[in-house]
């Protein structure tokens, strides 16, 4: 475990959790406005907080990285709406034990873009059920309804391959070098 989280690992981590925190923190303050003006896009806007385990996860292929790297950004996200604390800490909770339950059932062994794609789509139908019923959009008209559905589980899964593209390119810069 000492490996897994060493100093190099953790300050890595904490600077993409700032990096994510700040836009996960844009995301929180955009939220109430998506929800009145476009309730049906929301899958997307919630499904940015993907990005900090999934950087983490591609630069590090290591455990433990997407959950530490996801509660940091919800610390850093918290500045933009410290009303919203719970649930930043609760979605990076949620995201993070998503992204590293699929990474354990592959024992940290399969890196593949298909293993990330695979838990952004988890995570999107998991936010497209529960903002569903949360969010009362069964009152929408039924192409809002389908298209809140197909957005929910679509918005994760384009911010899992932006994610992986970020991871890529920090990857090759180095960043995991070393390790």
């Amino acid at each position: 475990m000492a490996r897994t989280l060493s100093t190099r690992v953790l300050l890595v981590c904490a600077a993409i959790g700032v990096a994510t925190g700040i836009l996960g923190g844009i995301a929180g303050l955009l939220t109430p406005v998506v929800l009145v003006a476009a309730p049906f896009a929301y899958g997307l806007v919630l499904g940015s907080h993907v990005l900090p385990g999934i950087i983490a996860q591609q630069v590090f292929r290591l455990p433990l990285v997407a959950l530490t790297t996801h509660l940091l950004a919800a610390l850093v996200a918290t500045a933009a709406n410290p009303a919203w604390i719970g649930r930043f800490i609760g979605t990076a909770l949620l995201f993070g034990a998503i992204q590293e339950g699929i990474a354990a059932l592959t024992r940290y062994r399969a890196w593949g873009a298909w293993r990330f794609l695979l838990s952004g789509a988890i995570v999107g139908v998991v936010v497209a059920v529960v903002v569903f019923f949360v969010a009362d959009l069964a009152t929408l008209p039924p192409w809002a309804q389908i298209t809140y559905l197909a957005i929910s589980v679509l918005g994760p899964v384009a911010w899992t391959a932006a994610g992986l593209a970020v991871g890529e390119q920090l990857r090759r810069a180095g960043v995991a070098r070393r390790l």
